[in-house]
């Protein structure tokens, strides 16, 4: 769930099967009350425009779509006396594009192709400026993923780290409380080498954050380090002495970063 502002009103979009959903109720609320929001999706439903809209949204992605139905609700739409909510859409026809939630979070929601179209009911900008909003979201996504990737790439070869110091590092008649010592103290080799304070220094300058100095790394800096804890590694693996490997990896980090944040700077002249 995530929420985006159109034009001071609060949207809410809900990802469902990997399918992004947009609140028509939300939207419904920028142009009229809470309480009228209901009948400005009715308003909708009940056109022409609309149901052949849906109808053929629904064929090209719903294969349990009932044609026969919709082509029902269509024959009756523009009659004074035709009403038609979302909930007796989806139950007459099977639709998928429209879905109905009750409880927190609850409404009426619309695939995005579909919610785009319903912009139009409530006005031209507002349509545009939730299109607008949207693909903000979607890029703050992307960047947020390639962050988690970075981290998770960094656990990984964090795995691959521990194990050249269990291999190399971990006499086998140390107890479990010194073996963990010992790890502890390569992690610190390489928080030092990139970010020139162990764990626990910055544990104690930051009391009121969650989690480890690693969470707090920027995307080039998880770059960096993941590079470190695979040549560490092989450092560890050749017999190299821990100080000589804390020069070198300050070093590398020093050169890897220059590196990066020149690449960084490219990207934003071009």
């Amino acid at each position: 769930m995530a929420k985006i502002k159109v034009e001071n009103t609060e949207i809410t979009v809900l990802s469902i099967d990997e399918k992004d959903y947009i609140s028509l109720t939300d939207m419904a609320n920028a142009k009229e009350s809470e309480s009228r929001a209901a009948d400005i999706i009715k308003n909708w439903l009940r056109t022409r425009y609309a149901i052949e809209f849906l109808s053929v949204w629904e064929q090209i992605n719903n294969p349990n779509f009932k044609v026969v139905e919709s082509d029902h609700f269509k024959m009756q739409a523009g009659m004074p006396s035709f009403v038609l909510s979302a909930t007796e859409w989806i139950e007459t026809t099977n639709a998928i594009g429209i879905i109905v939630r009750k409880g927190k979070y609850g409404g009426t929601y619309a695939h995005k192709d579909i919610a785009f179209e319903f912009g139009s009911a409530i006005s031209v900008p507002f349509k545009m400026y939730l299109i607008t909003e949207f693909q903000r979201l979607k890029e703050d996504e992307q960047k947020l993923l390639g962050w988690t990737a970075k981290r998770e790439l960094a656990k990984l070869n964090y795995h691959i780290h521990t194990d050249a110091i269990k291999k190399n590092l971990v006499p086998t008649e140390l107890t479990v409380t010194q073996t963990n010592v010992i790890y502890a103290s390569e992690a610190d080799v390489l928080n030092v080498a990139m970010f020139g304070i162990t764990a626990k220094q910055w544990r104690d300058a930051n009391p009121d954050l969650k989690g480890n100095i690693r969470d707090y790394a920027t995307i080039n800096e998880l770059i960096c380090l993941a590079n470190m804890e695979n040549l560490n590694s092989v450092f560890i693996n050749e017999n190299m002495p821990q100080p000589e490997r804390l020069i070198k990896l300050n070093q590398i980090a020093i050169q890897q970063m220059k590196v990066l944040h020149e690449v960084e700077n490219r990207k934003l002249l071009k």
